[in-house]
């Protein structure tokens, strides 16, 4: 059985309770699909403990925006978060985002962060047989929206594990994918919201950074 997570976004207390899962289901390997950083407070403990279980990352957006010094041309919230990021991060840490891939590839399975004409920042939130068609390989994995789903276009499957610490699906249950002799299945689970948005008090961020966390909203600024 393989885990595949994506969209941790500093999220540590979601990220402890969905490697915990994955742990207990006795999965062999597991595949992040980026954007480990950005949003919230505990950038730190989510880079270690990756770095520490050996699991490889795909580059995402804000991994990007971090690694290379940008910003987000999109958020000023993304923005703030990043300029906080950067006080923190460790030399260590940031030296590791720079060694993310931009895409895995093994037994027929294609994984990027966001999609195959951009592999750091296309959201596919309507993929489409047409799109696939024109693509080679059977199964595509991918992140960046933050959305959870699995579809079939003919031969051909797509899945979005959803996002492990930012959920913008209208449900606010960290989301991860299992794959398990070649079939998919999608897991929600609880974890603590709450110390999410008392750590990012302290870090000095109000409720408009956080308060989507707990409806899962697409909408960060809703309680």
């Amino acid at each position: 059985m393989i885990g595949i997570i994506s969209d941790i976004h500093g999220n540590y207390e979601a990220l402890k309770v969905v490697l915990k899962e994955l742990d207990n289901k006795g999965v062999s390997k597991i595949y992040c699909l980026g954007d480990v950083v950005g949003y919230f407070s505990q950038v730190n403990e989510c880079c270690e403990v990756l770095r520490e279980r050996n699991i490889e990352c795909l580059m995402g957006n804000h991994d990007w925006y971090m690694s290379a010094g940008s910003y987000c041309p999109r958020s000023q919230s993304v923005n703030d978060c990043l300029v906080y990021q950067r006080k923190i991060i460790t030399p260590e840490n940031f030296n590791w985002l720079k060694t993310f891939k931009l895409q895995f590839e093994f037994n027929n399975v294609k994984m990027v962060h966001g999609g195959w004409i951009d592999p750091i920042d296309e959201y596919l939130y309507e993929p489409s047989v047409e799109y696939f068609d024109k693509i080679e390989g059977q199964v595509f994995i991918s992140g960046h929206t933050h959305i959870q789903q699995l579809r079939q276009f003919g031969n051909k499957t797509y899945c979005n594990p959803g996002s492990v610490g930012m959920p913008r699906d209208d449900n606010p249950q960290s989301a991860y994918a299992t794959i398990e002799n070649g079939i998919f299945t999608l897991h929600r689970v609880e974890y603590d919201i709450d110390k999410v948005g008392e750590l990012m008090d302290k870090a000095g961020f109000n409720s408009y950074y956080y308060g989507g966390l707990k409806t899962g909203s697409r909408n960060l600024r809703k309680p």
